[in-house]
């Protein structure tokens, strides 16, 4: 399982997916911080034409060029540049958690799929040898019928019942394929080819008998929380910036170049100056855009909050989930024992020529379906106790 989690933690597409949103939104802060830093540009322009001058009261011909360094610095703007740096920085952490939170997905599926293909061959040997037990027993009517102690209608009744284990088998090796298939495409692979997997470690049981200290391991843990809270963030400096548009903006300007009467500029030029810009209309759009950073900012509280319930059901139920395992495996267990003494004891009976075929059969077939049980609830254990791991945020 240690070789199959870490193919699927560094090949996975679901993995690889929220490492590059985590990627891009780590370049979002970079844009949202380059206002802070001066804005340098290079420009150059040539004119000729006629034109109206007022001052002669006639047309002249005229040409002109400029070639011109800029720069630009923002001095103050309220809080529209910090504010989108907040989101901006709120997003790449809620980006982080996601990464997070896509890596404990694929690790539960892989460890669902690595228990269920587990169960599958399990399964594919009880069937086996459940066959072979009936070729026994088809065998042994077979030669009751040769020396005329048995009739014709066990010959029938033994072949049926083999030719039925023979169904059953196929069905579970098909089965086992099928949960090879599902491994596989965890793992974030096309197959596992005829790799063979190692039984993994008993799942300790350490399910603690109470529930609060299970909730509030969870409450603190789980990256869905976590990125909810740097989505908040996140809204926060949105609506900060979308505050700020009712204010002014200060920011300074120099520029230095040349100009002149020709097409290569003779003439020095510079300039430097300080704007303030104040909106007074805006078409109602920095009303708008308060509104929906309100209205998102409230919408992560109410998810915040609908998120916390989720996580508290989860934990019960995985919680309640292991419990009722526990207890089936162990059933089970003591199921599977019975129920292949009952089948030794019908098989020696029908050798010794005391026992029915019908009592035979059926000893077979209670065998197969109780240690059927037993894989599946031994295998459903370690599934529900990393369910119960994966509802409390644990890596």
């Amino acid at each position: 399982m240690a070789e199959a989690l870490a193919v699927a933690t560094k090949n996975h597409p679901q993995i690889e997916a929220a490492a590059a949103a985590f990627t891009a939104a780590e370049a979002r802060v970079g844009q949202a911080t380059a206002n802070y830093w001066p804005q340098v540009s290079l420009g150059a322009d040539w004119s000729k034409g006629d034109i109206y001058l007022t001052a002669l009261g006639a047309i002249k011909e005229t040409e002109f060029a400029s070639t011109a360094v800029t720069v630009r610095q923002n001095i103050y703007d309220f809080g529209r540049t910090a504010g989108a740096t907040a989101a901006a920085r709120g997003a790449k952490e809620a980006a982080r958690e996601g990464v997070g939170v896509s890596r404990q997905d694929v690790v539960f599926r892989l460890k669902a799929a690595w228990y269920l293909a587990l169960a599958a061959a399990k399964q594919v040997e009880a069937s086996r040898q459940t066959v072979v037990a009936r070729e026994k027993l088809a065998h042994q009517a077979a030669e009751f019928f040769a020396h005329g102690v048995r009739s014709k209608v066990e010959v029938a009744r033994t072949e049926a019942a083999l030719f039925a284990g023979k169904s059953l088998l196929i069905r579970a090796e098909s089965n086992r394929d099928i949960a090879r298939l599902e491994l596989a495409n965890a793992m974030g692979l096309e197959t596992l080819g005829d790799r063979p997997l190692a039984e993994s470690a008993t799942v300790a049981a350490t399910v603690p008998t109470e529930l609060a200290p299970l909730r509030e391991e969870a409450l603190a843990a789980r990256k869905e929380l976590k990125r909810i809270a740097a989505l908040r963030d996140s809204a926060t400096g949105s609506l900060q910036s979308a505050r700020s548009g009712y204010l002014p903006t200060l920011s300074g300007v120099a520029s230095y170049g040349n100009a002149g009467p020709t097409i290569l500029p003779d003439g020095e030029v510079w300039s430097l100056g300080v704007s303030v810009s104040l909106p007074i209309f805006s078409g109602f759009a920095t009303q708008s855009q308060v509104r929906e950073a309100q209205a998102n900012l409230e919408g992560l509280d109410a998810q915040q909050r609908d998120l916390r319930n989720q996580i508290v059901k989860e934990v019960e139920a995985a919680w309640l989930g292991v419990r009722e395992a526990e207890a089936r495996l162990a059933a089970s267990a003591k199921e599977s024992v019975a129920a292949a003494e009952s089948q030794r004891l019908a098989m020696e009976r029908y050798r010794e020529g005391v026992g029915t075929i019908i009592d035979a059969v059926d000893a077979q077939a209670q065998a197969l379906s109780a240690e059927t049980s037993k894989i599946q609830a031994e295998y459903d254990r370690a599934i529900a106790v990393a369910k119960l791991d994966r509802a409390l945020g644990r890596q």
